[in-house]
């Protein structure tokens, strides 16, 4: 009996010591090694090289202001109303300015009456300074009656000049009075959408503002925005503005909607820094903006590198060219590396680095695609060590 027991225990040493030294093996995490492939025409699937947050602004927004003082008579918009450009959006009380056009109108009247006036005359003096010639060649009136016909004509002549210049002034002065009633209306300057109105009927107004009402800087009465042009205002670190271009691709998210993605663009990265912030500003085109993207929302944006994008194993790749967590890469004797895991054993492999990509680096040679790569190698581990993956 004892011989069958000794026989049994022999038997089952080697795999319970196999299992207690698996057991006793360190826990690690993993992630696989993802192969570089060039890049889709489009872009779509760019690699991300940073990553910023912002806002959503229109390129084109506008605060609308009055041109006059005086009461807003009437108001004709909301938030969310759309305006066309040159729409009257509002009108600032006239009716002074209705008896100045109605008072000028009359004078250009008064005007073209007297230049009928002075012109007759001048017509019939004419004819008489005519009929004193002709008798000064007959001999029948004197040089003094002639003369005196000739100065009353001379100043008939004149006063038709005068009342034309009267008729221009008094023309000059309706325009006057017409613009300064043009200017009354509040005038949409281009296209676009109200999103926020700062008055209302009945309030003064003026070209520098009210105060006590500091709702309506400068005049204001509404903010309205070109919709149709929308871009995220972000700031970038000086350190990292390098790695951008304009036209370079991006994805945009907003934090309302964090499943949606939307396709960008680097419009403009601001030519001087904030040297308090040491930041810089970018603007990035929303490409495919819907009715969900809205002015001021809170959008967060990957800058893409366009040049390749990270597919499955088995795909069109980079030869030798691989993508591995920033985490996995480890410095031993000055030489970068990561650890293998096959089969439930840690290896030690060099490898040679390549470009940053957000949490990731390119590795260019010393790993092939899939290779199983350890995220939280133990300090102590060696290579050809036993490990335990998570999960497994």
């Amino acid at each position: 009996m004892l011989v069958g027991l000794a026989l049994a225990v022999a038997a089952v040493y080697p795999s319970a010591r196999a299992y207690l030294a698996e057991r006793q093996a360190p826990e690690v995490d993993i992630a696989r090694a993802v192969a570089l492939v060039s890049a889709a025409p489009d872009g779509s699937s760019a690699l991300p090289v940073l990553v910023a947050t912002g806002y959503v602004v229109a390129r084109r927004s506008s605060d609308v202001g009055v041109k006059v003082g005086g009461r807003l008579a009437t108001l004709k918009f909301e938030e969310g109303t759309r305006v066309r450009k040159g729409a009257v959006m509002a009108e600032i009380e006239h009716a002074d300015l209705d008896a100045q056009l109605e008072a000028s109108r009359r004078a250009v009247v008064e005007a073209e009456a007297a230049l009928a006036q002075a012109t007759a005359a001048r017509d019939e003096d004419v004819r008489n300074l005519g009929r004193q010639r002709d008798l000064m060649k007959d001999g029948i009136t004197t040089t003094a009656n002639l003369t005196a016909a000739e100065s009353t004509a001379a100043v008939s002549a004149a006063r038709v000049k005068s009342a034309e210049a009267a008729i221009q002034s008094a023309r000059a002065r309706v325009k006057v009075a017409e613009e300064a009633l043009e200017n009354t209306n509040v005038r949409a300057p281009f296209d676009g959408v109200v999103i926020k109105k700062r008055a209302e009927v009945g309030e003064t107004v003026s070209p520098f503002g009210v105060v006590g009402q500091v709702a309506r800087e400068g005049g204001a009465i509404a903010t309205i925005v070109d919709l149709t042009e929308l871009e995220v205002q972000t700031e970038v670190s000086e350190n990292s503005v390098a790695k951008l271009a304009s036209g370079m691709p991006a994805e945009v998210k907003l934090q309302a909607y964090q499943d949606q993605a939307y396709r960008g663009s680097v419009r403009q990265i601001f030519p001087s820094a904030d040297r308090a912030k040491a930041i810089v500003e970018v603007r990035v085109t929303i490409l495919n903006a819907d009715a969900h993207v809205k002015p001021e929302m809170t959008a967060s944006v990957t800058f893409q590198e366009p040049a390749a994008k990270s597919v499955p194993d088995g795909a069109r790749h980079v030869p030798g060219t691989v993508l591995v967590p920033k985490r996995a890469v480890a410095d031993h004797a000055g030489q970068p590396t990561v650890w293998v895991v096959t089969g439930g054993t840690a290896s030690r492999h060099g490898v040679t680095l390549g470009a940053e990509r957000l949490d990731q680096v390119e590795v260019k040679s010393g790993l092939v695609p899939g290779d199983a790569v350890i995220l939280n190698a133990p300090p102590a581990l060696a290579d050809g060590a036993r490990v335990r993956v998570k999960g497994s």
